[in-house]
């Protein structure tokens, strides 16, 4: 029996976007009907369409979907949470790790669901700082704890393989609200995720 992999795509914008990309394809003066590039311009829909499907998801209500009243009061880390996006100035991508911690203030939320959101917004055209930005409301918002900390590192492919071509660098952003504004607190949860557990 043949391999068959089964993925659920909006067949109308599936068949715009490769209409879009085989013409993209051929301007640049390539052969579509090459063998190897026959089948490119229906999986380049499908891949955009993956990579962009936090447009319709929604961040606050997954985090609603497993919020629990617990009287913890402790910071809550979940670190190295892998991301990857693609940069709206270019369509390349960004890729990195996220490191998220908040202070519960009643109610905690199922660990699972912090990755999840992080998902939700890095797929779509992004910038890091917005995205930064974004995944500390929501959970600010939503939640509603005693603070919330987010802090993002990424290597963009836009720097490394176009422009100035610097293949070792990253990019570092940051956000706090509530008890991380307080020196003592974000020390304690920078010292945390930059620290390997034994």
């Amino acid at each position: 029996m043949p391999y068959k992999k089964f993925e659920e795509y909006n067949m109308q914008v599936t068949d715009d976007v490769k209409d879009r990309y085989k013409a993209i394809i051929e301007d640049l003066g390539e052969n579509t009907e090459r063998e190897g590039l026959l089948k490119t311009p229906e999986r380049a829909a499908k891949a955009l369409q993956f990579l962009t499907q936090g447009y319709e998801q929604d961040a606050a209500e997954i985090l609603k979907s497993a919020m629990f009243k617990e009287s913890y009061n402790e910071m809550v880390i979940v670190k190295d949470i892998e991301l990857y996006s693609l940069c709206e100035h270019h369509i390349l991508p960004f890729f990195g790790k996220a490191h998220i911690a908040y202070i519960p203030n009643g109610h905690i939320v199922g660990l699972s669901k912090i990755p999840r959101i992080v998902d939700v917004f890095s797929r779509r055209l992004q910038v890091q700082e917005r995205l930064t930005e974004q995944i500390l409301n929501c959970i600010n918002d939503t939640l509603k704890p005693e603070g919330v900390a987010v802090v993002i590192e990424a290597s963009h492919m836009c720097m490394m393989m176009r422009g100035v071509q610097k293949q070792n660098s990253t990019t570092t952003t940051s956000g706090f609200r509530g008890a991380f504004k307080n020196i003592e607190t974000r020390t304690e949860f920078l010292k945390l995720i930059s620290e390997k557990l034994s």
